[in-house]
């Protein structure tokens, strides 16, 4: 699978996450003690989490109280306009349209057919991940749908080359909401950290003031329990 040259990520890769939250210095407390994150500002109001002085994710203050408080898991594309008109063709919608993020790159927002909300990331100077696939960076983001079908059609078709080309080695799979979630809750993308240990950070989660969503249970991809930050993001420990 030909890489990107200019972000180093294929089209269709998952290569950044960022967080919504009310509070990002409380974040910063939480996250900096769960995964051993240091933090330095980005752009903005935003701040990049580092680990080992590479970033590998970012909080950002909510700007409206009535946004959620949310992780979400951007895709790589050489072309930001491009990828939002397929997107907006195969009956996704477009949220918030590309638009430069000072000299780091163009982002955009974007849900899939069923509504399930994700990013776009066109690089520039900021590739996206220094580190991932290793404990307290990004290891995963699942896709959880009512219709996995529609789910398989939306994205297969959208990020072809990423998950089926050659040399492949897909960083994001589906599930149905059922599986997990109560039947009523929304298609929604879960971004998964690695972990050593995951009873290990289930405790931590607790003590830094979290909860468990659901307890931990075995995939075809390692050991992954689902929680909430002190704030309310929902994301999964991941045990490979």
């Amino acid at each position: 699978m030909a890489e990107n040259r200019a972000s180093g990520y294929a089209e269709g890769v998952p290569c950044w996450v960022d967080a919504q939250l009310p509070d990002v210095e409380a974040g910063k407390r939480f996250y900096g003690e769960l995964f051993g994150w240091t933090f330095e500002e980005s752009y903005g109001a935003s701040t990049w989490a580092l680990k080992d002085g590479a970033p590998v994710a970012a909080l950002a203050p909510k700007t409206d109280g009535r946004m959620p408080t949310v992780w979400t898991v951007h895709f790589a594309t050489p072309d930001a306009e491009a990828l939002a008109r397929r997107v907006r063709d195969a009956g996704g919608q477009v949220v918030i349209v590309p638009v430069p993020v000072g000299d780091l790159g163009t982002t955009a927002l974007v849900t899939d057919a069923e509504g399930a909300v994700f990013g776009l990331w066109q690089a520039a100077r900021h590739a996206g991940f220094g580190r991932r696939h290793e404990p307290g960076t990004f290891a995963w983001a699942e896709l959880y749908a009512r219709d996995t079908e529609r789910a398989n059609a939306f994205y297969g078709g959208l990020f072809h080359d990423a998950l089926f080309g050659p040399g492949a080695r897909p960083d994001f799979g589906r599930a149905a909401v059922s599986d997990v979630f109560p039947a009523e809750m929304p298609p929604h993308f879960l971004v998964h950290f690695a972990v050593e240990d995951c009873a290990d950070s289930l405790e931590a989660v607790h003590r830094l003031g979290g909860r468990v969503q659901a307890p931990p249970f075995s995939t075809s991809y390692g050991l992954v329990a689902v929680v909430t930050d002190n704030q309310g993001a929902s994301f999964a420990l991941l045990q490979r």
